[in-house]
């Protein structure tokens, strides 16, 4: 008789090994892969990195959260108090309120205004950074993928944008495509036109990076097997060539929204930013810059600091992320 049920369970489990019962590997949790990552292991090993992934979160839920966590709302007009106005940090205005980092010459609350302008400030980067990625990442997987004259024009304009300052790249197409726009809406699409003039600016390095890696890979042998079997090129490109570059995108684009927040308040504090209605970080250090010397110290230093440990978390994020996903520093 042949043995079934759980008896014959238990002889195919026996039967492999001389007789030694085979484990079977029980499928884990997605939270316990991530635990068990080497990069979770090197991320929960730094402790500066740790610092400045909480600094960069709070930034984040600091901004999504602005109208729930700022004490006042410092751009309607209808609640300020002029006569608070260059109230000192940590003292009450004549109105009775309470200011931390103090008010401006508006009797604007500089904290809340710190809170909404970096709204502004990380939804521009972020958006620069979201665009230039995407236009680098697909000029790069063209040229890098078809050669010839299309990668020579490509890779000559990069060549000829690098050899000018990115700001001044920024600059320039944010004049000419502000002349385009009517006056009437200057204002309304300034946030836009900031937008594409950013990540205009810096697509360069993604192209030239998504290039390089895809020379290398379409060489590949999964590559050549695809193109036999008849895959269309640009399933290719996206589907197998694509995942395998997303790393260094990765890298780049964590450093690149850092120097994209830095471009947005640098263009903001030359005046060429956002409208005063909705002011950035750039913008609040503008304004202050007015009467830093005349003993209101508090109106652009505070903004100033939040600009620095905005930018200065965001870059130690990319460069925790480069040293952790190159395969030689493992």
């Amino acid at each position: 008789m042949s043995a079934s049920g759980p008896e014959q369970q238990s002889m195919e489990t026996t039967a492999q090994g001389h007789g030694e019962p085979v484990l079977q590997d029980r499928p884990q949790g997605l939270l316990h892969r991530v635990f068990d990552s080497d990069i979770w292991h090197s991320f929960s090993r730094s402790p500066i990195t740790v610092l400045s992934a909480i600094v960069t979160l709070m930034f984040f839920l600091a901004a999504i959260f602005a109208p729930l966590i700022a004490p006042y709302t410092p751009f309607q007009a209808g609640s300020l108090h002029l006569m608070d106005g260059f109230t000192p940090p940590f003292e009450e205005g004549m109105s009775g309120n309470f200011y931390v980092f103090g008010t401006d010459d508006q009797g604007r609350d500089v904290f809340s205004a710190i809170i909404y302008g970096a709204r502004i400030s990380l939804l521009v980067g972020f958006c620069a950074v979201l665009f230039a990625m995407v236009l680098g990442v697909t000029l790069g997987l063209i040229a890098g993928y078809r050669g010839g004259w299309i990668d020579t024009v490509i890779m000559r304009i990069a060549d000829v944008q690098l050899s000018f300052p990115a700001i001044l790249v920024a600059l320039l197409i944010f004049g000419l495509a502000k002349a385009m726009i009517p006056r009437d809406y200057q204002d309304h699409m300034a946030i836009y036109v900031l937008i594409i003039s950013i990540g205009l600016s810096d697509w360069v390095q993604y192209a030239r990076t998504v290039r390089g890696t895809t020379m290398v890979e379409k060489n590949r042998e999964y590559v050549q097997a695809a193109r036999v079997i008849g895959v269309r090129p640009f399933t290719i490109l996206f589907r197998h060539v694509l995942p395998n570059v997303m790393g260094s995108v990765l890298v780049i684009a964590t450093i690149g929204l850092a120097l994209a927040i830095i471009a947005e308040a640098t263009l903001s504090f030359l005046g060429v930013g956002v409208p005063p209605t909705t002011p950035s970080l750039g913008t609040l250090i503008r304004i202050g810059n007015d009467f830093l010397f005349s003993g209101e110290w508090w109106i652009t230093i505070f903004p100033g600091i939040a600009l620095v440990m905005l930018a200065l978390s965001v870059n130690l994020l990319g460069d925790w992320l480069r040293d952790a996903l190159n395969p030689k520093l493992r």
